[in-house]
């Protein structure tokens, strides 16, 4: 390391260092010198008449000499006294400029965090403002997701169009009726509840996936996670395409069963089903329990993400 770099790394350290050491440093010096002032002989002063020579004294001229106000009633008049004159007068003005240069970088540290806070809370507000135009429509699609949830895994004759509270507790045979229409007063198609549900997950998914990257959602832990965890269990999921087609498309492929018996087939055996719920993967029913797992799942995530949403709309 070059000289200048160590001169550099010194005045770092020294400038890192708190004013209040250098200041106590500061006033300990003088006891330290009296000392030393009261231990040299006499002779060493010039002392005025009459003025003492006890530690108190000392005390005072060490005030005085590093200070540097020189009154000059106690004078050094011999090598020693004026060896250790000369240092404490340095030792002064070194410690009180390492004070001084303290205080400015103390100050300058201040200034930086309060522009970085500044900064902090002009980017907090700016993506608040975002994150507030989008929360409507977004609360609108997880809403609708989770509508799609409680009449996916609710028996159809079970289904109320009004109170549509999704129950977490569902089991793998209340899918049973997913290929019947949802019933949701919202939803007028006539189409299976599966592929209504599957389209309302693609879309909650894309919206998700698009506020992570138009607003910076680390300054909302509570939602990084779940955008997250609702994005990825859907580009996950894998069985997709055979769900939105008919129920042929869960058979084997020279099945000779129309799609309104495959229909009957697999809600008959969802609704009667008493095993595992580990499939193989070339069981019809292998889809299903995809299905199970990833409404389960992504039911959770979504409540989870309406909660913080409503939460965050109303601070």
């Amino acid at each position: 390391m070059s000289i200048s770099n160590r001169i550099r790394h010194f005045f770092h350290i020294v400038s890192n260092i708190r004013p209040i050491v250098w200041i106590i440093t500061y006033i300990c010096l003088t006891p330290v010198f009296a000392l030393i002032y009261w231990a040299l002989p006499d002779g060493q002063f010039r002392i005025p008449d009459g003025a003492g020579t006890d530690f108190g004294s000392w005390l005072y001229y060490s005030i005085v000499t590093i200070t540097t106000l020189g009154f000059g009633d106690y004078t050094p008049a011999h090598g020693w006294a004026q060896a250790v004159t000369a240092i404490e007068v340095m030792c002064g003005l070194v410690f009180l400029g390492f004070f001084l240069n303290a205080v400015g970088s103390m100050k300058s540290e201040i200034d930086v965090e309060s522009e970085v806070e500044k900064q902090r809370q002009v980017h907090f507000t700016m993506e608040k403002e975002k994150l507030m135009k989008i929360i409507p429509g977004l609360m609108h699609n997880i809403n609708n997701f989770l509508a799609y949830c409680y009449a996916l895994t609710t028996p159809h004759d079970k289904r109320d169009a009004q109170d549509t509270k999704y129950n977490p507790d569902f089991t793998f045979n209340d899918l049973s009726d997913l290929f019947k229409p949802s019933g949701l007063a919202f939803d007028g198609t006539g189409l299976p509840v599966v592929g209504r549900f599957m389209k309302s997950a693609s879309q909650t998914s894309l919206m998700l996936d698009s506020l992570q990257q138009r607003v910076d959602l680390t300054l909302w832990p509570e939602l990084v996670d779940d955008c997250f965890a609702f994005v990825a269990n859907y580009q996950m999921f894998s069985s997709e395409d055979v769900l939105t087609k008919n129920a042929t498309a869960l058979l084997p492929a020279d099945s000779p069963l129309s799609a309104e018996v495959a229909e009957s087939k697999i809600s008959k055996e969802i609704a009667d089903w008493h095993g595992s719920l580990e499939f193989t993967h070339n069981s019809e029913m292998q889809a299903i329990g995809e299905l199970y797992y990833f409404v389960k799942e992504n039911a959770r995530v979504a409540r989870n993400l309406e909660s913080a949403l409503t939460k965050l709309s109303v601070d």
